[in-house]
């Protein structure tokens, strides 16, 4: 029987911990690592080389969807199956777009996981139930992927590390330490993708983070 090697990527520990005992039960899973932020994830799933990487949204550090656009240039092999609370069509098409094998209500996750993994691993890309009638409705609705793109599609890898970085509130200086760049290189980065957004402060960028799902709302 060949086992599907499996890498958690989840901020939350008791969400990692719940999506750990459901697929420890199955004999064809092996739980080969847990990351708890987007760098950290990143960085084992190249060290790990895992088949499959179940992997939340929004993710400190370094959102799941700029993680996924990096697997997916880098190790393509590897199939990354996102999970989110968001039931919008934009953060759906924007993961399929960028290469997700799956998409997953964190909802309804016991019912779904295994049978996303299942298909991942043939190389099927696997939707929810409710996350399908999305993509049927903006399917009918006329509404193509282009028209869903933001200025936010826009930045380039560095900017939208340094985006949400700033969003979840570091300094400058802390940025340029977590990046290994110079405190100057941050602040062009900065003003380019302020540029590129048309916003202007940090409270604008940090609404912009919450509304795409980058980060999470305070409060």
């Amino acid at each position: 029987m060949d086992v599907v090697r499996v890498l958690l990527a989840e901020d939350h520990h008791l969400v990692r911990q719940g999506l750990r005992a459901l697929l420890e039960r199955e004999p064809d899973i092996e739980i080969v690592g847990e990351a708890a932020d987007g760098l950290e994830a990143l960085r084992m799933i190249k060290d790990v080389r895992p088949d499959i990487v179940v992997m939340d949204i929004t993710m400190p550090g370094l959102n799941g969807l700029e993680v996924l656009r990096r697997v997916r240039q880098r190790l393509p092999e590897v199939r990354v199956l996102m999970l989110s609370v968001h039931e919008g069509g934009e953060y759906i098409l924007r993961a399929l777009q960028a290469g997700a094998s799956g998409y997953l209500l964190k909802r309804s996750l016991s019912a779904e996981l295994l049978l996303a993994i299942r298909a991942a691993r043939c190389g099927e890309v696997f939707l929810s139930p409710a996350v399908s009638r999305t993509i049927v409705t903006r399917f009918l609705q006329g509404i193509s992927p282009e028209e869903s793109r933001t200025p936010y599609d826009r930045l380039t890898p560095r900017e939208r590390e340094v985006f949400q970085l700033i969003a979840e509130g570091h300094t400058n200086q802390a940025i340029a330490h977590r990046l290994g760049i110079s405190v100057r290189t941050v602040e062009t980065h900065r003003a380019n993708l302020m540029d590129k957004l048309d916003i202007h402060d940090v409270a604008g960028l940090t609404r912009l983070a919450v509304q795409l799902g980058l980060v999470e709302s305070v409060g």
